[in-house]
């Protein structure tokens, strides 16, 4: 047992690697992700940051959260595109010939979005600084908010994984994440929820990122998270799992 594990590592270890090394090798992929983001937070904040009012003097403070699960929403398009190609391409047909973990194919797809990712988060992070932006919060705090979103990363990468692997065409694999994307405009990740019509407020209120933008919000600013941290919890649990038993269905279907 110990070492069939010790070769699954070694194999995802592999697939992290080569996977990686397609991004590195095409830098556009986390320009591209942060560019967006970054362009948003700047009209927000220089442009329309005056006329919103959020009780807070600091709007790029109030903001960021959101921009950076937008970020993430934006980057893990580019997961479904890559399983896509390989799918296409016949490379899981290839790797499953050699003497490898059927998943770790799968898997480096994975945790190569949660590191590129994680890179386009703190380049936005560093570009909030420059800003305006500043944070009370300890290091436990920062930990705490890397975890939810590495959570979310996860979650919405696994949506992405079921999308590759079952999507027809190029443009299919990549369509499902504009309304993933869209979602934080409906929440209050750039207005108070409470300036909302009744309806919309109530949809806002009860999807899964105005819970996490803020959890993450509280935590950047050392305050009180309150009951947010345990909801943002339980979306980004929720939806990894049945999006992870889904994809892993839609992988053993396909290969």
């Amino acid at each position: 047992m110990e070492t069939i594990k010790n070769y699954f590592f070694m194999d995802m270890g592999v697939m992290l690697g080569r996977s990686m090394r397609h991004i590195f090798r095409s830098m556009d992929t986390i320009i591209t992700v942060t560019i967006t983001p970054i362009a948003m937070m700047l009209l927000f904040v220089y442009v329309f940051g005056g006329a919103i009012q959020t009780g807070t003097d600091n709007y790029v403070n109030y903001l960021l959260p959101g921009i950076l699960l937008i970020a993430i929403a934006s980057g893990i398009a580019y997961t479904a595109y890559r399983l896509f190609m390989d799918m296409q391409r016949g490379i899981f047909e290839r790797f499953h010939s050699m003497p490898i973990a059927r998943s770790t194919a799968l898997w480096g797809h994975v945790l190569t979005s949660l590191l590129s990712n994680a890179i386009s988060v703190v380049v936005i992070i560093l570009v909030a600084f420059i800003m305006g932006f500043r944070s009370s919060a300890g290091v436990l705090s920062w930990l705490a908010v890397a975890g939810i979103l590495a959570l979310f990363t996860l979650a919405l990468t696994w949506i992405a994984a079921i999308a590759g692997l079952s999507a027809k065409s190029v443009d299919g694999a990549g369509a499902f994440s504009y309304p993933l994307i869209f979602l934080p405009f409906i929440s209050s990740a750039f207005v108070p929820t409470a300036s909302m019509p009744s309806v919309v407020r109530a949809f806002a209120e009860n999807q899964p990122v105005t819970s996490i933008v803020e959890a993450i919000r509280a935590l950047l600013s050392s305050q009180p998270v309150g009951n947010d941290i345990w909801v943002a919890l339980a979306w980004c649990v929720g939806i990894m799992l049945v999006a992870y038993i889904f994809a892993m269905r839609a992988y053993k279907k396909r290969v």
